[in-house]
């Protein structure tokens, strides 16, 4: 096991009524000028943009509000944010949604006090050294971003999608009532528990040695998504799958499952060249990466992947054959993927073959060219991971 320092500042509020705490939330937190940020019509039509603000007047937080963040969340979008931010004298900023809305706040509260262009911290020219507090009220369990130290921007001009991984993305607290995520469609839903899984199995798959304890943490997660996505899938209103779906989210990506080992994160780096490309929502580019990423990687150490068949997927061990094992593990995943209406190929998320070398080139990489730590990809890797889902 690696050393680590783990430190989550993060405030939760789960369960019903939680978006009621808003105004008091936001008063302990030092807010007193408030943006409320959120994403579509939803939000509004839903009621919940009202009781947010309702909650606001009662504790006397001055606000105002900018909609329209969207699945892979702009640029454009946060500079209109730092604008408004800057001309309202806003000290305080409350996403209400999903990862797209908290993604663009927490852009927006780095950029806020930034003199230069925020996208320099994307970018890696500039790291951030201030900010403005972020509160979340969260609406879909998917991205884990109400307590995750990360943000991701896509750049409009160029179409770069780029993440950035900072203690001061997270927020200071966040209010998480699953009765928000009921009214969601089937595929959005599929789609979050697919992030979810991911963000699990990014970390999952470490080189590490000594971990058991963070491998069971990682197994349990993902078992109960396997178990609450479909429950949710078919009963909309069932409040406890869809509470195991939220706080799962949560856990996910806040690194809980993740001290002390070194995750590998390609197939995400990989993703957000699909997603900001053909606009596909992340977690259904996910469903495509991630299945070819383990299948490329299955020889490198069958005895993980047989381990994850084996306790999650309830595969047989085959003890002299450990790749057997691993694969069939892979083959229920991707069979769990299809039954809950995720893609299963690049064709269906509207990719083409021709274009497969250029994502392979344009994918985020580090300073030797390469991406991700359980093995390290080259663009001639990634190629052929992308080959793998161009089925």
């Amino acid at each position: 096991m690696l050393n680590f320092s783990y430190y989550l500042p993060t405030h939760f509020v789960f369960g019903r009524g939680a978006e009621e705490k808003a105004g008091e939330m936001t008063r302990q937190a030092g807010g007193t000028r408030v943006l409320i940020h959120y994403g579509g019509g939803s939000a509004l039509r839903s009621g919940l943009i009202g009781k947010v603000e309702d909650s606001l007047k009662r504790a006397g937080v001055y606000f105002t509000a900018l909609g329209g963040a969207q699945p892979n969340p702009l640029a454009s979008k946060v500079y209109e944010g730092i604008r408004l931010i800057r001309a309202e004298k806003i000290d305080f900023i409350l996403a209400v949604g999903g990862g797209s809305a908290m993604d663009s706040a927490k852009a927006m509260a780095l950029g806020a006090v930034y003199e230069g262009n925020f996208w320099d911290f994307f970018c890696g020219r500039a790291t951030p050294q201030a900010h403005l507090p972020v509160g979340a009220v969260l609406t879909i369990a998917a991205s884990g971003s109400e307590s995750s130290n990360s943000a991701v921007i896509t750049r409009d001009e160029t179409l770069e999608k780029r993440g950035l991984n900072c203690e001061l993305n997270r927020p200071v607290f966040a209010l998480m009532n699953p009765e928000w995520t009921c009214s969601l469609p089937p595929y959005q839903t599929a789609c979050g528990a697919t992030d979810i899984m991911a963000h699990v199995l990014e970390r999952y798959f470490t080189n590490e040695t000594g971990v058991d304890l963070t491998d069971r943490l990682c197994e349990a997660v993902l078992s109960a998504v396997i178990d609450a996505a479909p429950r949710a899938l078919r009963q909309p209103g069932d409040y406890d799958a869809r509470a195991q779906l939220m706080w799962a989210g949560t856990i996910a990506h806040n690194e809980t499952v993740g001290v002390g080992r070194q995750g590998d994160w390609a197939s995400h780096k990989i993703e957000h060249e699909l997603s900001a490309k053909y606009g596909v929502a992340h977690g259904a580019g996910l469903a495509v990466v991630l299945p070819a990423w383990m299948r490329y990687h299955l020889a490198h150490d069958p005895a993980r992947f047989a381990q994850l068949a084996v306790r999650v997927w309830g595969c047989e061990a085959d003890f002299r054959a450990p790749e057997v094992t691993g694969l069939a593990g892979i083959e229920r995943f991707e069979a769990f993927l299809r039954s809950i209406g995720m893609p299963g190929s690049l064709k269906e998320l509207g990719g083409k073959s021709e274009d497969i070398p250029a994502l392979a080139a344009s994918t985020r990489k580090e300073a030797d060219g390469g991406v991700g730590n359980y093995t390290h990809l080259f663009p001639q890797d990634i190629e052929a991971i992308l080959r793998i889902a161009d089925k």
